[in-house]
């Protein structure tokens, strides 16, 4: 069997009314500027998900946040989507959003995987190199640096180190 072939598009903007959006992600950053990336055998990943029935699109994020970094965000901003054709069913988006961190908790497994993950804070500009997302990564993080008002690189507030736990 033939497998189909799917694309993905990076639009920097609000999603047309009608299309589905089946999946929210969250580029959410720390105080100093840095990204949190959730670290999963080996993969990065932005914290996100599924949003349920009902479900406003922020709640969807700050519940995947929670769920999966154990983290506490703040308002969310949308900054676009990924529009994704191909996979057997009519377009739909990935919608990403910015937020600040607003608390770290300790970490526990995922209620709905049971696995702990890993959580990776980066500075901006290395987060497209470890999604492996290429140019569609490149942009997205520029975006929601914009969005998210980061603080320009102050090496000495520690921004330009990665840290993991």
């Amino acid at each position: 069997m033939e497998s189909a072939v799917v694309s993905f598009r990076w639009i920097a903007g609000p999603v047309p009314d009608g299309m589905p959006v089946r999946q929210v992600y969250g580029f959410c950053f720390d105080d100093t500027g840095r990204v949190l990336l959730r670290e999963d055998g080996g993969r990065h990943g932005l914290p996100g998900g599924t949003p349920e029935p009902g479900e406003s699109v922020p709640a969807t994020l700050a519940r995947e946040c929670h769920e999966e970094s154990r983290i506490l965000i703040g308002e969310p901003v949308p900054i676009g989507y990924q529009e994704v054709v191909g996979d057997g069913r009519p377009p739909y988006a990935q919608l990403r959003m910015a937020a600040r961190i607003t608390e770290f908790l300790p970490r526990e497994p995922d209620p709905d995987t049971g696995r702990t993950y890993g959580r990776l804070l980066v500075p901006p500009e290395k987060a497209p190199a470890l999604l492996d997302w290429g140019i569609e990564g490149l942009l997205q993080v520029a975006d929601a640096v914009r969005a998210a008002h980061c603080p320009d690189p102050d090496p000495a507030a520690g921004r330009s180190h990665i840290r993991r736990d």
